[in-house]
């Protein structure tokens, strides 16, 4: 490798986390973000000659490959919704149904994106948040462009056209037909009014003592009236302190009282692994991500996906 080889990768380096965020709010998927990062690389090494950076800054270069690889990939691609998003709401001891043909939005764990790197400190992470991810599933894949570009990552409008390799019109409309349908679905990304984070781990802090204790009144004093539950790959969800909590007797009434939970964060938020008593041992059951308001647990997510336990590096099990 050649001295200036090595300049060009200490050049780009540093954008890795944000791209990562970037595909993954494309994508909504782990692992689909992760290849399509280390595909914008790649380009990015062979184009390395053609750079100019008289024509344009080194970041939104590579934001440019990042979205023409994304938007390939979307071509093929469905869009990774979330059951509320997706089917109407059911009854809490309905039986569970597993949707067949669906791909899921997946949480993205925060450790993925902290590298160290100085970009990382840009990340904006309300725009991680489960429900605003899962709300950019209805945008289409210009529309999604065009909002993460202006209203996330606060590009101009020249530079999200330049990226998008479009005109600035074109953006502008794309941009306008995005923030009408987000409206539409009721979710932003402005973190302005939720709790300091201290506070989101403290309600979540509280919800583990009570699930440990099998304490489902406990659990329902700590949620808003609006919460939603919902499991991917289940399409079951429902809302409701009171409905939640009827399942939440179903769970411990089928799954036993005896867990252990190991704390976790991802799309910036807090939740934990849960591991339920089986034989000598504990087996990982589910991963539960809780999205904290200022009036308590708005929203759990609960997945129960082998790639998902795997992408957080969740052990399948261990020994009491």
């Amino acid at each position: 490798m050649t001295a200036n080889d090595d300049g060009f990768d200490r050049l780009i380096e540093p954008f890795r986390s944000e791209l990562l965020a970037y595909c993954y709010r494309m994508l909504g998927t782990i692992h689909d973000a992760e290849d399509l990062v280390q595909d914008t690389y790649l380009r990015a090494w062979r184009a390395r000659e053609q750079y100019d950076e008289s024509l344009s800054s080194v970041r939104t270069w590579l934001y440019r490959i990042a979205t023409n690889v994304c938007l390939t990939a979307l071509k093929s691609h469905g869009r990774r919704p979330l059951p509320s998003g997706l089917v109407a709401e059911s009854e809490p001891l309905a039986p569970l149904v597993r949707a067949e043909n669906v791909s899921w939005l997946q949480p993205l764990p925060d450790s993925m994106l902290a590298g160290g790197d100085p970009a990382g400190a840009v990340i904006d992470r309300s725009s991680l948040r489960l429900a605003f991810a899962g709300a950019l599933q209805h945008l289409s894949a210009r529309q999604r462009g065009a909002l993460i570009l202006r209203d996330v990552l606060s590009f101009s409008a020249a530079e999200a056209a330049e990226i998008l390799g479009t005109t600035v019109v074109s953006v502008n409309s794309s941009l306008q037909r995005a923030r009408a349908r987000l409206k539409e679905t009721g979710i932003e990304h402005d973190s302005a009014s939720e709790p300091l984070d201290a506070e989101q781990r403290a309600w979540v802090e509280r919800y583990m003592q009570a699930f440990l204790n099998a304490d489902v009144e406990g659990l329902k004093q700590l949620l808003t009236d609006d919460v939603i539950l919902e499991m991917p790959p289940m399409s079951n969800w429902f809302t409701g302190p009171g409905n939640y909590g009827l399942f939440m007797e179903w769970v411990f009434a089928k799954a036993g009282t005896d867990w252990r939970l190991k704390p976790v964060t991802a799309n910036g938020q807090h939740g934990f692994a849960a591991y339920r008593r089986a034989g000598d041992g504990y087996e990982l059951h589910t991963l539960q991500i809780f999205t904290v308001t200022t009036e308590g647990i708005g929203r759990t997510s609960v997945f129960q996906d082998s790639g998902v336990f795997a992408a957080f590096g969740l052990p399948a099990r261990f020994d009491a």
